[in-house]
């Protein structure tokens, strides 16, 4: 199985590479020069020429607060970018994988969303990534739309990284701690994602495709999740900081989060039979990753 994945140094992508690689699947990454999410031409020739058997997009316009400012790229990219990589995949005849996200609803609701519950983003990152997902889904019937939350990885900028290298120089953070959801690791999407694509790939069933929310097992706060980023720190020889939990009008950011990013992925594991794995491992093992490549 062949495939072709958007970007080059994306935390989804770089998991993609990682992970196919170890399950024997070749993982094209496409990303600029070669494809432009915000050159729609551009991106046909270059799916184009890979060959895939399927197309996963997980590039994307994702710096939340200053879409606010950039809306123009924001939706160029996230919602004209998305429609072009499902067009290029129906030309050829093959699934498009769309990576969506959390900030498609609002935050409002006391238990994890479904994906059926109506969204109403808060802010331009998540108008862009709903406008793509509707863009996607007019574009092809052979797709999956997967949402996710709080992603993280060895890779890239993320939470876990961040409070690693700010921990190491400070005795206490302040840490929002009423805002709730489920962390992600990339590495553990990237397995999930290869086994949705390779449904999609050998079996034509319509209810494999459509909209589906992939997180990690469990949720919890940021705070929550910083306590437990430093416990697995400790635990192996890393930096460690205490935890103040605060509210998010003590941290105003010029775009609004969500205060509930639960996603409820019991359709994922009904249909895909895929479940993530609990969080906390996930977490542990990405901390002591990242001690062991930085004292290497």
């Amino acid at each position: 199985m062949r495939v072709v994945v958007t970007g080059r140094d994306g935390q989804v992508v770089r998991s993609l590479l990682e992970r196919g690689a170890r399950a024997g699947v070749d993982v094209i990454a496409l990303g600029r020069p070669a494809l432009d999410l915000a050159d729609p031409a551009g991106v046909d020739a270059a799916v184009a020429q890979a060959a895939p058997h399927v197309v996963v997009n997980a590039a994307a316009y994702t710096a939340v607060d200053k879409a606010e400012s950039e809306p123009e790229l924001a939706w160029a990219i996230n919602a004209g970018g998305a429609k072009a990589v499902a067009q290029a995949a129906a030309r050829r005849g093959v699934p498009v994988i769309q990576i969506s996200t959390d900030y498609v609803f609002d935050g409002s609701l006391d238990r994890p969303y479904r994906e059926d519950d109506p969204t109403q983003p808060l802010g331009i990152y998540g108008q862009s990534k709903r406008a793509g997902e509707e863009a996607v889904a007019a574009a092809t019937d052979n797709h999956a739309i997967l949402r996710t939350a709080w992603v993280y990885s060895p890779f890239g900028a993320n939470f876990v990284k961040t409070m690693l290298r700010v921990g190491a120089s400070r005795d206490e953070l302040s840490v929002v701690a009423d805002q709730k959801g489920c962390p992600t690791s990339a590495l553990d999407m990237a397995d999930a994602i290869l086994a949705v694509a390779r449904n999609l790939v050998d079996r034509p069933d319509a209810d494999l495709r459509g909209l589906f929310h992939m997180s990690g097992s469990g949720s919890t706060t940021w705070a929550a999740f910083a306590e437990a980023i430093f416990a697995a720190s400790r635990s192996a020889g890393g930096p460690s900081a205490a935890v103040r939990p605060i509210t998010t009008a003590d941290y105003p950011t010029p775009a609004r989060r969500p205060a509930n990013s639960q996603l409820d992925c019991g359709k994922l594991a009904r249909l895909h039979g895929v479940v993530l794995p609990a969080w906390q491992g996930s977490v542990a093992s990405c901390v002591t990753r990242l001690l062991r490549e930085a004292s290497a």
